[in-house]
């Protein structure tokens, strides 16, 4: 394909392209430009995926306000000022990577390798642009390994040990459901392409119940809706099962033909009752046992897994009982029966490793508790951070600490990002980056079983420099080469496709041609017909000791509410429409507001539009109330991906979030922040600015 032009005589151009934003849907996207500048992006007509459906999201609809926004980086910057002044001089590119060189060996010399910490998590980034040239360099230098475990570990961890990652039912396979679930997802903000195929069900006189403490859109539709407190999935997870094996309506042949454990697993879920389950969920526990019932008489029946009930100390032990519940009722075996969660792990099979070093023993630091690292290393301390793929002090845990040790005067640290943001503003060296648009990437999806070709639609501004350039360079420059074509890009796909059947060259090249690539499983598989569980012995494992011994937790071990009459408010921070986790945070205009039910407000008379102060002792954030009739009491909701701009004060949920893990995984756990609202100042009529509405 030709490069893009820049000629301002040239026609329009259109290039087939793909998004590879943290997002399910991996949308087939038509570019249009002219005289490198975006003129449109919109679907690709006939997107060979059948999931893009002819529309796209409004927030990539809109990408020309983020390419072309005040903080676009297309210089490199090095600080004048003091950090998180956002004081920089632009400079040109060499100077800024001779600062970097430098910078980086002052490190190594003072504390060696493991004294360099990469940050990154890379959920908007395909195999072109994380763990490829970037593990080459931080691997062969011998910097500290970054447990990136910020999101899906804990869900990677249990579908991992339950199924050995088999591949769930697809999108397409929804209309064949009579009962759809949701549970721990909100499509319409986080998904919107399967929101179809829930309708075509529904209008095909499908079930739908919805397990959230929010009443979404999709729960406002649904026949079912349970509010459960955050954190309490497990136990509802282990009444309905319990209720199955209770009324006779588990499916004991599936049992014993296709899982281990089931026993264990049976003696276990029993001992949680509707009663004593609704007691923990704040439900009633008729609302439990409709649940159950109405998942035995579907069929069949899908389960859709998200990634919310992930994000509290019991977790990931949730998510394992979640899973269990299609094995125990039957619902696998036929189209559009079983459950649906991360599809990437049927790429673990097909896909080699781009970068072929080992990731050898060194040390580690998970990236849910950086902040306490930077400031009171486990190990030797840290004296270099390299930030890329991701905005650290807008989306880590303890945000506090994470701000303090990014002010560390000895600590240098490098960005490397599109846009100039909060973490950046902390840096010593910032790097212009391009975006998906302006890069060659191939995109692995987690919701639709292929893999999307990506070509760059625009010509990089600037300085701007992919990953692969950038990382290519840095390993020139420390001498990790072992030659000057080591990380060309058709020798690194060819060896990512390796194990392809149709051979790794004709793989790379349909790719190409097509812009797309199924997954070997095919893109609709049907669990137990088409796909099976990659154990051994091809069975799902309900009681899978190794996890017992890896989280040094009983299996199924629930950890009650961690809150206390100080704090007796459960924070969540769900996701918004128009951001990918921090993604477009800087075009957001005004504060955002908290939300707080009805109850909660009267309670500590506070009224609509009031600025409020949301605290615990981690820290506090100023924002104005907003009154949800669609929040559950006892939960208060800030949505996650903000950037500090976006609150009266600076700080954002994350302030109040402990850095605690989940019990599988080492996975953040946002969802156990536990805090008050009360009035902010003395003025009990005090209005705040303006807030910016959140989409629904």
């Amino acid at each position: 394909m030709s490069a893009p032009s820049s000629d301002p005589s040239a026609p329009p151009r259109v290039v087939r392209s793909a998004c590879p934003l943290d997002c399910p849907d991996a949308c087939e996207l038509a570019v249009t430009s002219a005289d490198g500048r975006l003129l449109e992006v919109d679907a690709w007509p006939g997107a060979s995926n059948g999931l893009t459906q002819g529309f796209i999201c409004g927030k990539v609809r809109r990408i020309r306000r983020h390419l072309e926004s005040p903080e676009r980086l297309t210089r490199a910057l090095l600080r004048r000022g003091p950090k998180g002044s956002g004081e920089f001089e632009p400079v040109p590119l060499a100077t800024a990577l001779d600062a970097v060189e430098r910078g980086l060996r002052q490190a190594i010399e003072r504390g060696g390798p493991e004294a360099l910490l990469p940050i990154c998590y890379g959920g908007s980034n395909g195999i072109l642009t994380q763990d490829a040239a970037d593990a080459l360099f931080f691997r062969r230098l011998g910097a500290a390994r970054l447990l990136r475990t910020l999101c899906a570990a804990p869900t990677g961890r249990a579908l991992q040990a339950f199924s050995g990652r088999m591949p769930g039912v697809a999108y397409p396979d929804y209309p064949e459901a009579r009962l759809i679930v949701l549970w721990g997802a909100n499509p319409s903000a986080s998904s919107i392409h399967l929101v179809p195929f829930i309708q075509a069900a529904r209008e095909r006189g499908a079930r739908l119940v919805v397990i959230d403490p929010r009443r979404t859109a999709l729960a406002k539709q649904a026949d079912l809706h349970l509010a459960l407190r955050p954190g309490t999935d497990l136990p509802l997870a282990l009444a309905i099962s319990g209720w199955l094996f209770a009324e006779g309506r588990a499916d004991r042949g599936f049992l014993a033909a296709h899982t281990r454990g089931a026993e264990a697993f049976e003696r276990l879920a029993r001992s949680w009752t509707p009663a004593r389950a609704a007691a923990e969920c704040g439900l009633e526990a008729a609302q439990i046992e409709a649940c159950a019932e109405l998942y035995a008489d579907s069929r069949p029946a899908v389960l859709r897994i998200g990634w919310g009930q992930e994000r509290s100390r019991s977790g990931g032990y949730a998510t394992l009982a979640m899973l269990a519940l299609p094995a125990v009722a039957g619902h696998f075996g036929v189209r559009g029966g079983g459950y649906t969660g991360s599809q990437s792990g049927a790429f673990k099979r097909e896909l080699d490793a781009l970068v072929a070093d080992p990731d050898r023993p060194r040390r580690t630091v998970n990236l849910n508790q950086v902040g306490r690292e930077l400031l009171w290393p486990s190990g030797r301390p840290i004296y270099a951070a390299f930030v890329y793929n991701g905005n650290p002090l807008a989306t880590l845990p303890q945000q506090n600490l994470v701000r303090r040790g990014l002010e560390r005067e000895d600590l240098f640290t490098v960005v490397h990002d599109a846009v100039l943001t909060d973490t950046a503003r902390y840096a010593d060296v910032v790097l212009p980056a391009t975006t998906f648009l302006e890069h060659r990437e191939v995109n692995r999806s987690y919701g639709w079983l292929a893999l999307f070709d990506i070509q760059p639609a625009l010509p990089a501004p600037g300085d701007c420099l992919s990953n692969p350039a950038l990382f290519g360079e840095l390993a020139r420059r420390f001498g990790l080469l072992s030659g000057p074509d080591e990380l060309d890009e058709a020798r690194l796909l060819e060896r990512a496709f390796a194990r392809r059947p149709e051979g790794a060259r004709a793989a790379r090249e349909r790719l190409e041609r097509e812009g797309s690539l199924p997954a070997q499983v095919g893109e609709r598989p049907v669990p137990f017909v088409d796909v099976f569980p990659g154990h051994a012995d091809r069975k799902l494992d309900l009681w899978p000791a190794e996890l017992e011994l890896e989280s040094g937790l009983p299996l199924y071990h629930y950890q009650a509410d961690p809150g206390s009459p100080l704090y007796p408010l459960a924070l969540i921070s769900p996701a918004r429409a128009d951001l990918i986790s921090s993604t477009f945070g800087q075009l957001l205009r005004g504060p955002v507001p908290v939300h707080l039910s009805p109850a909660d407000a009267a309670a500590r008379g506070l009224a609509e539009g009031q600025p409020v102060r949301i605290f615990n002792q981690l820290g506090e954030v100023h924002a104005p109330l907003h009154i949800d009739p669609d929040l559950r009491p006892g939960v208060a909701a800030l949505s996650k991906g903000l950037w500090l701009r976006s609150t009266l004060n600076g700080q954002t949920s994350n302030a109040l979030c402990p850095d605690t893990l989940t019990d599988l995984g080492g996975g953040a756990c946002f969802n156990d922040a536990r805090v008050e609202i009360a009035a902010l100042g003395a003025g009990s009529g005090e209005r705040a600015p303006r807030a910016q509405p959140e989409p629904r």
